[in-house]
């Protein structure tokens, strides 16, 4: 019954189509069918279309927090997603990344896995990618398009491929 669920869920109910808003049919559909499968769903959450989110047992989500439409989730390890946490489209996370050994070819050599964690009230611009191992501190605005290789300081304002501090929440 559980593979039937999350079945309907993919042919169906992902791309729902929906307006940005918690309250919307498409994403109470959306978190009415993830609900049981996540490891915690806040309350007022807004999951807009097309995200795609796996293992699923290892996301958390906070209250009033949601994730623009397109976003990818790869959680090899933790995703906690604090609360008032507004994510624009296309959001990638990776939780694993190969390891880059000298001595072996890069095809033998295994994953290296490390949890991602967003504080609360933090907002995440459009195509913003979060690589493993990264701390996103309370109140912290993530500028569009930054790669976050490093953990990010609260109310840190940071943007660019790495990304860096350009300024300060004030």
């Amino acid at each position: 019954m559980k593979y039937f669920y999350f079945g309907f869920y993919a042919l169906f109910i992902k791309n729902f189509p929906s307006v940005n808003s918690p309250n919307a049919l498409g994403s109470k559909l959306r978190i009415f069918f993830l609900r049981p499968f996540l490891k915690y769903a806040g309350q007022n959450i807004n999951i807009q279309t097309g995200i795609t989110m796996y293992p699923l047992w290892n996301i958390s989500i906070g209250n009033n927090s949601g994730i623009g439409a397109d976003s990818l989730i790869f959680a090899a390890d933790k995703v906690e997603i604090g609360n008032d946490v507004l994510i624009a489209p296309q959001l990638v996370i990776y939780t694993a990344n190969h390891e880059t050994r000298r001595e072996l070819p890069m095809i033998q050599q295994g994953m290296k896995n490390a949890p991602v964690r967003i504080g609360n009230d933090v907002w995440i611009g459009v195509r913003v990618t979060i690589l493993p191992g990264v701390t996103i501190g309370d109140g912290a605005v993530i500028a569009a398009g930054a790669v976050l290789t490093k953990d990010v300081a609260p109310y840190a304002i940071v943007g660019g491929v790495p990304a860096k501090q350009i300024g300060e929440r004030l």
